[in-house]
């Protein structure tokens, strides 16, 4: 059976589940899994793992993600983009260079609170569960990393400011939580138009295709995506201590390291133990 990953690029108006039940469907498989979530609302980058692959999912989530966003000023709604409920109207004059000095601002890691409308856990209940039951709950924050951001374009339109921005982040950043915190800074309730994911780790739109054009050519190799060292192994009697999943000793690596034999196919996932080797957190001995 057939294993890799597809680099789709989701439209607007369908789920990330929806992408996955369609791809089972073209691929005659139920094992599909996706690296990360993109609202219905958003389009662009979604890195979907086949069969085999999606052992290899915890690890691509891990990696930044890039987006372009558009923004409504002077509006808020209960899920912080315009599919929501209008909470509140406010007009105000943000010039641009008001805008670039709190994009710019955000750079580094803060304190990110969750939106409401998400499906993060609370005492086992998803925080959209309690929204929906008009329930109060105590949001969570997460430390979240924004490693670039920068003003694309602004206008004014016949009811609202508008403007555009590119940003790359670190893997848990909710956009439309930084489109508040935005807002919160200028001092003008702020919402999200669109969005757009352009990039999740070493793929990017040049290489996502649309789900109905997708088919098995277009498996890539799961060690293609990950973005930690890579060990080629040559040596018979490593290949067989790798493949059944054996400690490693003396190797210093201060991370993750994948191991792959001269197919270039993924043999295991390693990481250091407190003897200065390395022990096996995933193996994938049995991959055809």
């Amino acid at each position: 059976m057939e294993s890799g990953l597809l680099i789709v690029d989701k439209e607007k108006g369908v789920t990330s589940r929806d992408v996955v039940n369609s791809i089972c469907k073209r691929f005659s498989t139920k094992k599909v899994g996706h690296a990360g979530t993109l609202d219905p609302l958003a389009s662009g980058v979604l890195v979907v793992a086949v069969n085999d692959a999606t052992r290899a999912l915890e690890f691509l989530t891990m990696d930044e993600k890039e987006y372009i966003a558009e923004v409504i000023v002077g509006m808020e709604t209960d899920t912080l983009d315009v599919k929501g409920a209008i909470l509140r109207q406010e007009k105000k004059e943000i010039s641009k260079e008001q805008l670039e000095t709190v994009l710019t601002s955000f750079l580094g890691t803060y304190e990110q609170e969750v939106p409401k409308f998400s499906a993060v856990h609370v005492n086992g209940k998803r925080l959209y569960e309690y929204a929906r039951a008009q329930e109060e709950v105590t949001l969570p924050k997460r430390a979240v990393t924004i490693s670039s951001i920068s003003l694309l374009e602004c206008h004014q339109e016949e009811e609202y400011f508008v403007f555009s921005f590119q940003t790359t982040v670190s893997k848990g950043t909710y956009i439309r939580s930084l489109i508040r915190d935005i807002g919160l800074l200028l001092k003008v309730p702020c919402t999200m138009r669109s969005l757009r994911r352009t990039r999740q780790g070493k793929f990017d739109l040049s290489q996502s295709k649309r789900v109905e054009e997708l088919d098995r050519a277009d498996l890539l190799p799961i060690a293609d995506a990950l973005s930690f060292p890579q060990v080629v192994v040559e040596d018979e009697h490593l290949l067989f201590q790798i493949k059944n999943g054996a400690k490693l000793p003396y190797m210093t690596f201060s991370g993750l390291v994948s191991f792959v034999d001269p197919n270039h196919k993924l043999l295991a996932i390693y990481q250091p133990d407190s003897k200065g080797g390395v022990k096996p957190v995933r193996v994938w001995s049995h991959q055809k």
